[in-house]
């Protein structure tokens, strides 16, 4: 297991964006602005794990939130000009929302259940069906029906699931789907539901029939 100087703690402040997953052993860089969340930010560096839980909501009123979501450490902050802080939080573990809590802070915070997501605190996965020319042909014409550019040197000497948790925070798919790619709970489920939603799209989403 991955070694930590903290403890996962019971309560989280939560970072409400809809299109922002934290996939296991990732990073995620943030742009914050807003007045709540520059206020999150500065509690977090001051709290003993300084983590925030990323979480999508659900509806576009913000007001029912996915029931899964990831947690990170703030690893790296620099403050702009303007005030704004850019951040990059590191992955620390996936969480299950069991409430979201009412408070003084003016962000939100949730009691946090870490219990069912123990191999995100161990090493890289590995994927046994992995077949990279395969994916990395489906990506290619993807990312060409899309419009979208890469580097495809690194996309061909990444590892597995380096490349695969990536294009599952980067790529421009439905908060639905998203969800559905941070709650499969292997690297080898990710990648299949991945390369479906990818074939589903260059289908021009004419049929249901997304892998399972």
């Amino acid at each position: 297991m991955r070694a930590r100087s903290f403890d996962l703690p019971e309560t989280l402040p939560l970072f409400v964006l809809p299109g922002a997953v934290l996939m296991p052993r990732s990073r995620l860089p943030l742009n914050i602005f807003e007045p709540r969340y520059l206020q999150m930010v500065e509690d977090a560096l001051r709290s003993p794990h300084r983590m925030i839980g990323m979480i999508q909501p659900l509806d576009e009123s913000g007001e029912t939130l996915a029931r899964i979501g990831s947690a990170g450490r703030i690893v790296a902050f620099s403050e702009q000009d303007d005030g704004r802080y850019m951040i990059s939080l590191g992955q620390v573990s996936r969480f299950r929302l069991d409430s979201v809590q009412d408070g003084f802070a003016p962000y939100p915070q949730g009691s946090a259940d870490w219990s069912d997501f123990d191999s995100d605190l161990g090493g890289p996965e590995s994927d046994p069906d992995w077949n990279g020319p395969l994916f990395l042909d489906l990506l290619q014409r993807y990312m060409t029906a899309y419009d979208l550019s890469t580097n495809w040197e690194a996309a061909r000497e990444a590892e597995p699931e380096l490349l695969v948790n990536s294009l599952a925070m980067m790529l421009p798919l439905d908060v639905q789907d998203k969800q559905a790619l941070l709650e499969a709970e292997t690297l080898g489920q990710r990648r299949e539901l991945l390369q479906g939603l990818l074939e589903y799209e260059l289908r021009g989403g004419e049929t249901d029939e997304v892998m399972q």
